[in-house]
């Protein structure tokens, strides 16, 4: 397999087949939190496509420095502040430059720190073996499908609070079976990649 065609499975997987939010569940609280509205849902895509490339990139020669001096054991919690730095970082932009959005994003915006899909996407790169290349384009990708999935399922929420459902399945109810729909639908791309 060629370099091009390797971006592409590795795009198409992570956006579609492979989708932490669809298919493994993972970040489900910043997926919940924000999808209510399409510009906080782009705003925390954003947030994390960022925060997944500059993790990867910097988690990367980290785990190899851990691994030379054999102390591997510590990435996890290396890898976490890695990220709350990226985070930090992305707050303090946010909070200057677009003062409505990180109102908007509220608490989500700092869980993103110890948002599973963020430290899994750099933990599933060493341990899958990725180069330094690829574990980067790796966490952009997984980003743009947690991105995907938020967009996807604003448009859904929508739809929910202006349907006429019965009472006992307004709120919480019919966003998780709403949710469980969005990620069904999904595995029809399972025999894709």
């Amino acid at each position: 397999m060629n370099l091009f065609q390797s971006l592409i499975t590795t795009m198409l997987a992570a956006v579609l087949t492979d989708n932490y939010v669809l298919s493994r569940s993972i970040g489900i609280c910043p997926f919940l939190g924000v999808s209510k509205k399409l510009s906080s849902s782009l705003g925390m895509g954003a947030a994390v496509i960022f925060v997944m490339g500059c993790a990867a990139a910097a988690t990367y020669p980290i785990y190899q420095l851990l691994a030379m001096l054999g102390l591997e054991y510590l990435q996890t919690v290396a890898f976490i502040l890695i990220i709350a730095l990226f985070v930090q970082l992305v707050e303090i932009v946010m909070k200057k430059l677009l003062p409505p959005l990180y109102k908007a994003l509220g608490v989500y915006l700092p869980l993103i720190t110890t948002n599973c899909a963020v430290l899994n996407v750099t933990l599933n790169n060493i341990d899958d073996g990725y180069s330094y290349g690829m574990a980067v384009w790796n966490a952009v990708c997984v980003g743009i499908g947690f991105t995907v999935a938020l967009v996807i399922f604003s448009g859904v929420r929508s739809k929910i609070e202006a349907a006429d459902i019965p009472e006992t399945f307004k709120g919480i109810p019919a966003t998780l079976v709403a949710a469980a729909l969005v990620s069904v639908s999904f595995t029809a791309f399972s025999g894709m990649i």
